[in-house]
This record gives structure tokens, sequence and C-alpha cells, in this order.
């Protein structure tokens, strides 16, 4: 009678931890903050003018990435978010099929001293 009752609730939790990994895996790479993306860490994300929607690809490769580090993708995104592959092989987390960078002078959670740089890196906004 215990080896029944123990299979039971052995298959119960083996449902649940499968049902919780699924919803870690689904979570957004990034959220809206204080009114622009941001990602897990709190850093704001940023667009490229010289990339296309759609493209699957990353304008911003060698010395550019080195200023304009990409938002690498861990996970397959959802929703909103997709992946590019960069020119070094790595995934990179697009939003609405833009990728996403973080900028190097940007010191902590909240900083925007990227935007409008050059005129061609912008926050995403709400």
């Amino acid at each position: 009678m215990k080896i029944p009752l123990f299979l039971a609730t052995l298959a119960i939790s083996a449902a649940s931890m499968a049902v919780s990994v699924s919803a870690v895996a689904a979570d957004a790479p990034a959220k809206m903050s204080g009114g622009a993306l941001v990602a897990a860490n709190g850093m704001t994300l940023y667009t490229f003018d010289a990339d296309k929607a759609g493209s699957g690809k990353s304008a911003c490769n060698g010395p550019c990435a080195g200023l304009w580090p990409p938002l690498l993708a861990a996970d397959q995104p959802s929703g909103e978010y997709s992946v590019v592959t960069r020119d070094d092989g790595a995934r990179q987390v697009a939003y609405k099929g833009k990728p996403v960078y973080f900028y190097k002078a940007d010191q902590k959670a909240g900083d925007r001293t990227g935007d409008n740089f050059k005129d061609v890196w912008h926050i995403i906004k709400e």
C-alpha cells in the first residue's frame, strides 16, 4: 500500500517540477521599467538604427559590439522577443525583430547615457 502512494506522490512532484521549469523558460529576457526596456540586471537596453527589424542579423559587430554589447539569449524567447544569430555565432535577443544592446558607458541600473548617441542609438520606450 505504501509503494503506490509513494509512486503517486513522486509523479505529482515530477509534474509540478516540469510546470515550474516551463514557467522559468517562458520568462521574458527583459522588461519595461521606468518607461524603458531593461535586462534582468536592470541595465537599459538599446536599439541601433542600422539594424533592420526582422532581418535576423545584427549590424553591430567587432569594435561596435565592444561599446554596445549585445544582450545574449540563454533560451528561446517568445512573444515580442526573438533571437538573431550574430556574425560570431552568438545568439542575441531581439525585441520586435530588432537586436537589443547594452551601452558600455552605462554604469548602473537605470542609466540611459546612450540614448540618441550619434542619433542612431535609442532606448526602447513603452
